[in-house]
C-alpha cells in the first residue's frame, strides 16, 4: 500500500472558504418559512407580500431583513454624528500655527539676525491674514530663518497633495507620505496617461492592449485590480462622486479655503489641473453616479479629505444596502443583495445572514411551494398546502392526546380488511407491515451492497454472512386495506365578517386545511366538500378557502350551505354522511325559490323555518350532525342546542384555538361504526364532554 505523502500533509493549510455559498452547509429549511406564510395567507395576507414579511423579520434561529436594516442605519448615524469634514483645514491651521510659533522662536534667540532683517521678518508675521489659505500664499515667499518652521510650512503643501490624490485614489495618503520629486513626477505621469486613456475610451478608440499597459505602468495605484476599463471607471467614477459630495457638504467658506489652498498642492497648479480634467471625464462617463448630494456631519472627530471621501463612500453604500434590503422596488429580490458591501460595512457575520435568506427564498420559490400564476401573482401550491396541513394536523395531535379520554389523530380509524396489494411506507401510515416483502427487500439491498463492498471475497469481515441484515425504512412495505366505513363529510364554515372581526378567521381556515388534510392523506376513500357560507354559500377548493379575504358583507347563510351539503350527500348514498357546521352567528339570510338572498336581522322566523327544513333533510338522509358554537351568544346558543336536539347531533362550544382539534376529533369519531360521543342535544366544550340539557343555560 502506498504511503501517505507527509510532507504535503505538513504543508497543508486551512483557511476560510472563499467560493461562494458553503458546500457543507445544511439545505435551507422551509417548514417555520412555510408555516408562518401560511399563517399569514389565511390571515388575508397576499403570499408574496406574506414572503416578503417573513423574509424581513427572520425566524426563530435567523435574523431578518429588518435586523439587517437597522444594523446598517445604526452605522450610518454613527459615520455622521462622530465625524466633521474640516480635518484637513484644520490640519492646515496646526502646521500653519507651529510653523509660525517656531519661526518667531528662531527669530528672537538668532542674535546675529540684522535688528531691521528681524523687524521686517516680524511685521510680516504679525500681519498675515486670519484666512489659512491667505496665510499660507502670503508665505510663499518668505525666507524662513527657522528649519522647523520651513519643514512645517513645506508639510502643508505635501498634506494638500496627498489628501486631493487621496480623494480620487484610496490609499495615495499613506504612499506618497515622505515622498520624493521622482516619486511626484510618478504621480503626474499617471494622471496624464490615465486621463489620456479614459479620453480614448470616451472616443470608443482605446483597445484591451492600452488598458494592458497602462495598469503595467501603474497597477501599484490601484489595488482593487480593475480587469477592464469599465471596471476601472466604475471604481474611480464612485470615488470621485463621493469627493463632490464632500465638497457639496463643506460651508462656503470652507470650500474657498480648500480651494485657494489646492492651488499650492505639491508646489505645482499642474495637479488641480490634471484632478480636474479626470473629474470632468468621470463625470461625463458615468454621469448616473450620485454627484449633487451632500451629508451634515458634525461629529468631533475631523476627517481629511481622503478619509471624509471614504466615509462618504460608505454612506453611499449604506444607502444603497439599506435600498436593496428594503425590497420595495418593483421585482425585487434578495438575490440583488450586494454581499459584498455587507460583508465590508457589517462583517462576514452579516453576510452569512443575508446568503441565508437568500437560500430560504430560493429554496421557497424552488422547493414547489410557490408558483407564480397566470395573472402574475405569486400563490401558494397544492404542496405547500400539504405541508401547512401536517404541520396542522401535528399541532393538533398534540393538543388532542394531551386530554383526558382522547387519542392520538395518527392512530385513528380501523384499519380495514386487508386488499393483498402492498405498498411502500409512507409517514403516518399505520396500516399492518408485509413482514415477508419488508425483509426481502432488506436482504436483497444489504446483499448487493456487500457484493460491490467484497469484491467478490467470501467470510471476510462485512460479508453478509457475518454483517446480518439491518432493515432501513426504505424497505419497509404495508399491507393495503379497505374502509371498512366511507364517510361523505361536509364541512360548513361561518365566512360572515363578524368570524374576521372576533379573530376567529383564521383558526377557522385552519380548521378546514387540518381536516381537508387529514382526509386526502389517511382517509382516501372519504368524501370532503368545504362549504363558506356568508350572504350566499359557496363550494370551496382548500386554495380559494384558505386565501379568502374577508368582507363586509352582512348575513349568515346557513340555509343554502345546507342545501349544498345535502346535494353533496346525495352524490354518495353509500357513504356515511358527516355534517360538520362551524358559526359564530344565528342564520339571518336564506334563498328564495327565484336563486335571490333575503336577508333579515333579527333572525327572521321565515329564515330559521327554511334552515330547519334542509337540516331536517340532512337527518333524513342519515347524517351524523356536530355544531361549532363559537362565542358566548345566548341567542346562538340556543338556536344550536334546539338544532342540534332536533336531528339527534350534538354541539361543540370549544375556543378558537381549539377549533381544529374539536372538529378533527369530531370527524373520527362520526365516521366509526358503532361511534360513541354525546348524545342528542349534548355539548362539548374546552375539550372534554359534558352531559347537559343543551346549551342556553
Amino acid at each position: 500500500m502506498a504511503r501517505p505523502n507527509r510532507r504535503l500533509a505538513r504543508d497543508a493549510r486551512y483557511q476560510r472558504y472563499d467560493g461562494g455559498p458553503d458546500p457543507l452547509a445544511p439545505p435551507a429549511d422551509v417548514r417555520e418559512a412555510l408555516d408562518a406564510i401560511g399563517e399569514d395567507v389565511m390571515a388575508g395576507t397576499a403570499p408574496e407580500r406574506a414572503l416578503r414579511e417573513f423574509l424581513r423579520r427572520g425566524g426563530r434561529d435567523r435574523p431578518g431583513l429588518d435586523d439587517l436594516a437597522r444594523r446598517v442605519a445604526e452605522k450610518r448615524r454613527q459615520l455622521t454624528r462622530e465625524n466633521n469634514l474640516d480635518g484637513t483645514l484644520q490640519q492646515v491651521r496646526e502646521l500653519l500655527d507651529r510653523a509660525v510659533l517656531a519661526e518667531r522662536r528662531q527669530l528672537a534667540r538668532d542674535v546675529e539676525l540684522d535688528d531691521d532683517v528681524r523687524a521686517l521678518a516680524e511685521l510680516q508675521l504679525d500681519s498675515l491674514p486670519p484666512s489659512p489659505a491667505a496665510a499660507v500664499s502670503d508665505l510663499a515667499g518668505y525666507d524662513w530663518t527657522s528649519p522647523d518652521a520651513r519643514r512645517d510650512y513645506e508639510a502643508i503643501k505635501d498634506l494638500l497633495g496627498r489628501e486631493l490624490l487621496d480623494q480620487r485614489f484610496a490609499g495615495m495618503k499613506q504612499a506618497l507620505e515622505g515622498a520624493t520629486d521622482a516619486d511626484r513626477a510618478g504621480v503626474a505621469a499617471m494622471m496624464r496617461d490615465l486621463n489620456e486613456l479614459l479620453a480614448a475610451h470616451a472616443r470608443g478608440e482605446d483597445t484591451p492592449e492600452m488598458f494592458d499597459e497602462f495598469m503595467a505602468a501603474h497597477g501599484d495605484a490601484f489595488p482593487d485590480a480593475p480587469r477592464d476599463v469599465d471596471e476601472l471607471l466604475d471604481s474611480l467614477a464612485r470615488r470621485a462622486a463621493a469627493a463632490q459630495r464632500l465638497r457639496n457638504s463643506l460651508t462656503p467658506e470652507q470650500r474657498d479655503e480648500l480651494d485657494a489652498l489646492a492651488q499650492q498642492a505639491f508646489g505645482s497648479p499642474d495637479l488641480m489641473a490634471e484632478l480636474g480634467r479626470l473629474d470632468d471625464q468621470l463625470r461625463s462617463l458615468r454621469p448616473g453616479e450620485d454627484w449633487g448630494g451632500s451629508e451634515a456631519m458634525d461629529g468631533e472627530r475631523g476627517l481629511g479629505l481622503g478619509d471624509g471621501t471614504g466615509v462618504l463612500q460608505d454612506v453611499a453604500d449604506l444607502d444603497d444596502l439599506a435600498e436593496q434590503l428594503a425590497q420595495a422596488q418593483p421585482g425585487s429580490q434578495l438575490d440583488d443583495l450586494d454581499l459584498d458591501a455587507l460583508a465590508r460595512q457589517l462583517g462576514d457575520e452579516a453576510a452569512v445572514d443575508a446568503r441565508a435568506l437568500q437560500e430560504l427564498e430560493r429554496a421557497l420559490r424552488d422547493s414547489g411551494a410557490m408558483k407564480r400564476a397566470a395573472d402574475g401573482q405569486l400563490r401558494l401550491t397544492p404542496k405547500a398546502m400539504r405541508q401547512l396541513g401536517k404541520a396542522l394536523l401535528r399541532d393538533i395531535a398534540e393538543s388532542v392526546t394531551g386530554r383526558q379520554g382522547s387519542r392520538d389523530v395518527r392512530r385513528a380509524g380501523a384499519a380495514g380488511e386487508r386488499s393483498g396489494a402492498t405498498r411502500e411506507w409512507e409517514f403516518g401510515d399505520t396500516e399492518p407491515w408485509d413482514v415477508t416483502r419488508t425483509v426481502t427487500n432488506a436482504i436483497t439491498r444489504t446483499a448487493g451492497a456487500s457484493a460491490a463492498e467484497a469484491g467478490g471475497a467470501s467470510g471476510g469481515v462485512g460479508s453478509p454472512g457475518t454483517r446480518g441484515v439491518r432493515i432501513e425504512i426504505g424497505d419497509v412495505e404495508v399491507q393495503e386495506t379497505e374502509a371498512r366505513t366511507q364517510a361523505c363529510v361536509a364541512l360548513l364554515v361561518d365566512t360572515s365578517f363578524s368570524m374576521a372581526m372576533d379573530d376567529r378567521w383564521v383558526p377557522m381556515k385552519r380548521t378546514a386545511l387540518a381536516l381537508h388534510t387529514l382526509v386526502t392523506s389517511r382517509f382516501r376513500g372519504d368524501d370532503l366538500q368545504l362549504i363558506g357560507f356568508g350572504r350566499h354559500a359557496e363550494v370551496m377548493d382548500i386554495e380559494q378557502l384558505v386565501g379568502l379575504d374577508a368582507k363586509w358583507d352582512k348575513g349568515t347563510n346557513l340555509h343554502h350551505a345546507l342545501l349544498l351539503a345535502n346535494r353533496h350527500f346525495r352524490k354518495h348514498p353509500t357513504a356515511q354522511p358527516v355534517l360538520l357546521v362551524v358559526t359564530d352567528g344565528e342564520p339571518t339570510s336564506h334563498l328564495e325559490p327565484d336563486g335571490e338572498v333575503w336577508f333579515s336581522y333579527p333572525p327572521d322566523p321565515v329564515t330559521i323555518a327554511h334552515t330547519v327544513r334542509e337540516l331536517d333533510a340532512s337527518m333524513r338522509l342519515g347524517a351524523h350532525t356536530t355544531i361549532f358554537r363559537l362565542g358566548d351568544d345566548p341567542g346562538l346558543a340556543r338556536f344550536v342546542a334546539a338544532m342540534a336536539r332536533r336531528v339527534g347531533g350534538s354541539v361543540v362550544a370549544p375556543e378558537a384555538d381549539d377549533l381544529g382539534a374539536a372538529v378533527v376529533g369530531s370527524y373520527l369519531d362520526d365516521r366509526r361504526p358503532g361511534r360513541g360521543g354525546a348524545g342528542p342535544g349534548d355539548e362539548t366544550g374546552g375539550g372534554r364532554r359534558r352531559r347537559g340539557r343543551g346549551s342556553g343555560r
